[in-house]
């Protein structure tokens, strides 16, 4: 990192210059000079914006449009779609819509993508991916009796293009991997490795949970196929908010999903005695939509155009960066190792930092308001958010893991379990 010092006036200075940093009232503030909150890759904060747009929701278009409200409503899987498709996915219109869960959208996609490679037998993911990625293409592949090939990932450094050529042979349907990868943050090179699935003859799908508003992603540029992502991390959309799925273009109409819902039916409303899928990416759409959910996406995602996706990745960046020359700096020399990859550019927007103690130091990082979290087998996991994370908050929460190491007051703390995601 250029002129680093481990002063805390550099990190003051940094803050200064950071032109993000009025975007810090934008959100609800949760006693900010009492928390610092580093755990936006899990649960991103809660915009000002979308509490107000939700209480309007519920007083004034539910409270007093009921029904009615409908005729809005209907539409808002597509239309927020589209707006995230355009400003945070690099997707043309009419290959996004917001819907159910990440779980639920991996069945669908992996399912349909099995039934379009009809002849070939095979999944392939790796064995780092999120779990429940792997446990719904490990129960796809119990149901149908197909194998799941996994790939054996380096948990630090992700997916290689070397292992994966490995997996892949004339057999292989779909190939689904992470984007960036939930425990190390490793960013893979999302063109390339669509390029090698394609030679293979497979179908490249794509978990963008860790990416979605931290990093720029190109669907189309890079010639996925398929994607899914959760909202409730970087797009600030809140717990259990419903997530996105991508199918390009042209496969759209070759596709059959396999949950036949009412959302999903060509003239919906005719209420017709047998399934006949809608047109376009609407035959993706199961049940009736999460409302309040995918207004909170769409204003989440309005709030990071309007802040920039470079500008935002250049800052997450900058502050993971500082976090890991602090890291070298002071922790390393403490029992601590960097668990992320150092290249910025294979790097999203978090960092994993391995200890053996590293559940016990989360525990008590929380414990003294700094809000982390622990991933197995050893790790810490700090996710600022740039639109709220300052440098200054970096250096206190680096300064109190290296003196509780150093002292080993956290050694007391007792164990509890994990949080989610």
């Amino acid at each position: 990192m250029t002129n680093f010092s481990a002063d805390r006036s550099y990190a003051q200075t940094l803050d200064a210059a950071d032109h993000l940093a009025r975007f810090r009232d934008r959100f609800v503030q949760p006693g900010w000079d009492d928390v610092i909150y580093l755990n936006g890759n899990s649960l991103g904060p809660l915009p000002v914006r979308t509490q107000a747009r939700i209480a309007e929701l519920v007083d004034q278009e539910w409270g007093v449009g009921l029904v009615r409200s409908w005729d809005r409503w209907i539409h808002l899987p597509r239309q927020v779609g589209d707006m995230m498709g355009e400003l945070l996915l690099g997707a043309a219109p009419g290959q996004v819509v917001v819907c159910d869960s990440v779980t639920i959208n991996v069945f669908k996609l992996a399912w349909a993508a099995l039934d379009f490679r009809s002849g070939r037998d095979v999944i392939v993911t790796d064995d780092d991916n999120f779990p429940t990625d792997r446990y719904v293409l490990e129960g796809i592949a119990a149901q149908r009796g197909c194998e799941l090939r996994l790939i054996h990932t380096d948990v630090d450094e992700g997916v290689s293009e070397r292992a994966l050529a490995e997996a892949l042979d004339d057999r292989v349907a779909v190939v689904e991997l992470s984007h960036v990868a939930y425990r190390s943050g490793a960013l893979a090179d999302m063109a390339e490795l669509t390029e090698l699935i394609h030679r293979a003859g497979a179908l490249a799908m794509w978990d963008l949970c860790h990416s979605v508003g931290a990093v720029p992603v190109e669907l189309d540029a890079a010639g996925a196929d398929l994607a899914v992502g959760c909202t409730y991390k970087y797009v600030n959309a809140g717990p259990g908010a419903p997530a996105l799925l991508y199918v390009r273009d042209e496969l759209q109409h070759q596709l059959r999903q396999p949950i036949w819902g009412w959302f999903g039916q060509r003239d919906q409303f005719e209420m017709g005695p047998r399934y006949d899928p809608a047109p376009g990416i609407s035959a993706f759409l199961a049940g009736t939509p999460d409302i309040m959910g995918t207004v909170a996406v769409e204003e989440g995602t309005r709030l990071l155009a309007e802040a920039g996706m470079p500008q935002l990745r250049a800052k997450s960046i900058a502050l993971t960066d500082y976090l890991i020359a602090l890291a070298d700096e002071w922790l390393v020399p403490n029992g601590f190792a960097v668990a992320s990859p150092r290249d910025a550019a294979r790097r999203g927007g978090h960092v994993s930092l391995q200890h053996d103690d590293a559940h016990q130091l989360s525990q008590a990082l929380l414990r003294a308001g700094i809000v982390v979290d622990y991933r197995t087998p050893d790790r810490v996991r700090i996710g600022p958010v740039p639109l709220v994370t300052s440098f200054t908050q970096i250096w206190d929460a680096m300064d109190r893991l290296r003196e509780m190491a150093a002292s080993k007051s956290y050694a007391d703390v007792p164990p509890e379990q994990p949080l989610v995601s």
